[in-house]
Formats: C-alpha cells, sequence, structure tokens
C-alpha cells in the first residue's frame, strides 16, 4: 500500500468464530533492545511493527545522522542512549515529529551531565547527543504528568551510571503502568531498581546480564478486537498470544471493555471475546492507559453509550492532535467530543449511525485513528484513508480484517 490509497471495509454486523494471532508489543520490545545492547541476551518474538524495526536498525548504524521518522519512542530512547553512553549523533524525523516536545528529557540528560543541543527550535529535535564527560548528578526531578517516555528513557540508562540514579518524579504521574514495565523488564535483565512509595525511582548502578526474553503479544492491538465485539450484533473472538500477568498497561481494555459490552476470559487457546450487556454511561480516566482513549471513544459514540473521560492530556502530542482528530472524525457520523476545562471530555454519541453509509475518515498520519475507527464498519460500511500507517505498530491489522470474515477495498 501507498500512502494514498485508502480501504473500503463492507459492513459486516455478526463476526463468526475467528482466532487472531496479534502482533508482539511494540512498548515491550524497543524497551527489550535498548536494555539488550548492554546485556548481550536473548530476545523472541520481537515486533514486527515499523517502529522497533526502525530502534534495530538505529541501534545499529554507525551512521551519526539519524532519522527515527515518526518514531516517537524511538527518538525519545535513542536521545538517552546516545547521550548516556557519550556517543555523537544527530536525531531527527519526520516533520511531525519535530514538533513533538523534547524538552523534558534534554533538561534531565543535561541534569545528569551529557551535553545535548537543539539544532533548531529549543525544545525539539532535531538534536545532537555532543558528549557525556561523566555523572554530575545522582539525583534528578522530572515531571510525571507528560511522557511515560521521558522516564523510560532514563530509568533504562541508570543502571549503565557509576552513581546509579534517584528520579524524583513530580506531580502526577501519567501512565504508570509503562514506566512499571519499564522496571520489571530492568529487573529481569539484572538491574537492581524500585519505586517508592514517594514516587521515587531508585536505580543502583549495576551491570545489566544475558537473560532470555519473549515479547508478549500487544494489548494495544487487541483493543481494536474488543471494539469490534462491543459493536457487532453477534462476534466470538480469540486472542491469541496474551498473558493473564502481562507487563502492559493496556490490559485494562479487559476492565474497561467488560462496561462497553465485551466479557473477555482465558482460555487454553488464547483469550476468548463474547458480547455481553452493555452500561448507558461509561466513565473512567485514561491517564494511566491513553492509547486505549481512541478505541473506546469510537466505540461508545458509536454504540449510544454517554461517556465522561479524563487523563487525554498527552493525546495533544502524539503521532497526531489526537483530541482534534477525534472531534473532526466523530463528527462525521453525528457524535462529538465535547472538551470542559481541558481536563474533562464528554462522549455524545450518534443518534443512527445504522442508517449512515459509506463513512470516510482521516487519520493524520495515525495508526491508532485507522484501528480505533475500524470497528465501525460493524454498523456501516466505512473508508479508512492511508490504511499504511497501521504498519507502524500493527501491520497485519488489515489482513487481519480479512480473516474476520470483512471484505476490503484497496484503491487510491
Amino acid at each position: 500500500m501507498s500512502d494514498t490509497t485508502a480501504v473500503r471495509i463492507a459492513k459486516r454486523s455478526i463476526l463468526g468464530s475467528t482466532s487472531i494471532n496479534l502482533p508482539s508489543s511494540k512498548s515491550e520490545s524497543n524497551r527489550a533492545l535498548i536494555i539488550n545492547s548492554f546485556a548481550h541476551g536473548n530476545l523472541n518474538n520481537l515486533s514486527e511493527a515499523r517502529d522497533t524495526r526502525i530502534m534495530m536498525r538505529l541501534l545499529r548504524s554507525e551512521n551519526k545522522e539519524l532519522n527515527v521518522l515518526d518514531a516517537g519512542t524511538t527518538m525519545r530512547f535513542l536521545v538517552a542512549y546516545f547521550a548516556l553512553t557519550n556517543r555523537n549523533k544527530i536525531l531527527t524525523g519526520t516533520p511531525r515529529m519535530c514538533e513533538r516536545p523534547i524538552g523534558i528529557l534534554v533538561n534531565a540528560l543535561r541534569d545528569i551531565g551529557a551535553e545535548v543541543r537543539y539544532l533548531k527550535n529549543e525544545g525539539f529535535p532535531p538534536v545532537e547527543t555532543i558528549k557525556f564527560p561523566g555523572q554530575r548528578r545522582a539525583g534528578i526531578s522530572i515531571r510525571g504528568d507528560v511522557s511515560s517516555q521521558y522516564i523510560s528513557a532514563i530509568m533504562m540508562l541508570a543502571p549503565t551510571l557509576p552513581n546509579g540514579l534517584v528520579i524524583n518524579l513530580e506531580g502526577k504521574v501519567a501512565s504508570k503502568p509503562y514506566i512499571l514495565m519499564t522496571l520489571k523488564l530492568m529487573k529481569q535483565f539484572g538491574a537492581n531498581a524500585e519505586f517508592t512509595e514517594n514516587n521515587e525511582i531508585i536505580i543502583k548502578s549495576s551491570s545489566y546480564g544475558a537473560s532470555e526474553f519473549s515479547v508478549e503479544s500487544d494489548w494495544s492491538g487487541a483493543s481494536y478486537w474488543f471494539g469490534m465485539v462491543a459493536l457487532a450484533e453477534k462476534a466470538e473472538i480469540t486472542l491469541t498470544g496474551l498473558k493473564p500477568d502481562s507487563l502492559q498497561g493496556d490490559n485494562r481494555i479487559m476492565e474497561i471493555m467488560r462496561f462497553l459490552g465485551v466479557k473477555s476470559e482465558f482460555h487454553r487457546g488464547g483469550l476468548v471475546l463474547s458480547k455481553i450487556e452493555a452500561q448507558t454511561f461509561f466513565k473512567y480516566d485514561f491517564a494511566n492507559c491513553p492509547d486505549l482513549a481512541q478505541t473506546v471513544a469510537v466505540v461508545c459514540a458509536a454504540k449510544g453509550i454517554r461517556a465522561d473521560i479524563t487523563g487525554l492530556e498527552s493525546l495533544r502530542i502524539k503521532e497526531t492532535d489526537r483530541i482534534f482528530a477525534l472531534q473532526n472524525e466523530l463528527a462525521r457520523f453525528g457524535a462529538s467530543l465535547e472538551e470542559i476545562d481541558g481536563k474533562l471530555w464528554k462522549v455524545h454519541p450518534a443518534p443512527g449511525i445504522r442508517e449512515l453509509n459509506d463513512i470516510s475518515i482521516e487519520t493524520y498520519d495515525d495508526h491508532r485513528m485507522a484501528m480505533a475507527f475500524a470497528p465501525i464498519a460493524t454498523r456501516a460500511d466505512i473508508t479508512i484513508l492511508n490504511p499504511s500507517v497501521a504498519d507502524k505498530s500493527y501491520p497485519s491489522f488489515w489482513k487481519h480484517m480479512k480473516k474476520a470474515g470483512f471484505e476490503l477495498e484497496f484503491g487510491k
């Protein structure tokens, strides 16, 4: 698929029993790749997502200038990686990537002792990691309410510092499960680290040790199938590769979707999704799982469920301004996302989505926009523009939709 294609999906309201082999988690894969560059262990089942392929390629590259394209995690992790391993690199990306702030991370790296400079706009990529003369501080403070990726980026390098590091998280901590995922992965490879009740992360100086690690399937990718089941008239989907004791915070989709009409149970073959009665009103704080918000907003809007949701602040600085994008695209089928004081968002459902035909959805160069809106195909014909954006995290998504029985037609 080229970036100019669209995919038209014919309505299919009944999904027969289907097993979907989910892609591996790019969140786990990208963290494991950084840690394993020190540990030299064995990594299995790495993600095929574009972001992970970029991470693997750039970690091996001898070039001074590295282009992460639109991979935000890769940008943040590699800036910290090269800065604190005393590597002179220039990191840049797409125009949108160069609009996504990185100042909080760079300030923290400078506090530790790294020399990093901006090459264009203060606080934004492209940046150059110049050198790391030595550790200046054994403790830093960093805001916890903007992006957990800044925190994870520094955490993974902290054991390699001669004095270790204490990271004090200021204010509300967003996406805490992602920080805990990083911590657990670090420990898997031998790091001595703990997250205290006072929102301090204490990491001792130590060496990572070789370990064998198999990456779990992606719970974010699972969320779109929960959306399919929620909106279908009848459905039974089995998702394989997921773990009941997952490191991923997006496993909260099980809890969330129970309110929205999806029962999920682990059986020997995987996680089985089936339909149950849904609530008519839903309230949830997405601060710890912001990547689920688009899928849930679309389900509520299409299913007739009013919702009050919070914790969406970080969506402004993702692949696109996801709040703006959601507001625009929900309006295409008569729903809306109302923002109140920048802290609360109300989903007002569509009055009659089943009466609409061939809804067209812009994706804003955002993989999650494409896949979050795809479940509407259980209610109406739908066209998704630029479907290749799904390659960023779930390259087999459209193939899996065909497996579930949907008719897809790709074209200009």
